[in-house]
């Protein structure tokens, strides 16, 4: 079976790197648990490194990557840095995005972190 992927827009999301809604068939899901970085650090380095523990993870159980990312909740500390993390969201993902959601929040489990990321995946064939 082959998984199949139709993503949802409009200018607004778009602009802002989101699709409105993901719809999907055949698969397999893939239940992401929330991402922080491994260090503190600036928040552009902190967001490359969980889409790339992301990345690894949706490997590790069978995925192709972030492509089968569905949907992601985004929690940061800083609600000036929304702007810069749909930035870096369009250069990791190119057009085909999750749906998502951005909220801000008053701290972290760790000092230091300045984004946690969860989500789904789903796999676009049923093989896996």
């Amino acid at each position: 079976m082959t998984g199949k992927r139709i993503h949802l827009a409009d200018d607004r999301s778009s602009a802002r790197a989101y699709s409105r809604a993901v719809i999907t068939t055949g698969g397999r899901t893939i239940w992401l648990a929330g991402q922080t970085a491994s260090a503190t650090g600036e928040f552009d380095s902190q967001v490359r490194e969980v889409f790339t523990k992301l990345d690894a993870t949706i490997k590790s159980a069978g995925g192709a990557g972030l492509r089968d990312m569905v949907t992601m909740t985004v929690f940061i500390n800083d609600p000036r840095l929304g702007d810069r993390f749909t930035e870096l969201r369009k250069e990791t993902f190119g057009e085909n995005f999750p749906a998502s959601a951005l909220i801000t929040v008053s701290g972290f489990a760790r000092p230091g972190i300045l984004i946690e990321i969860q989500g789904v995946a789903v796999t676009q064939d049923g093989s896996t």
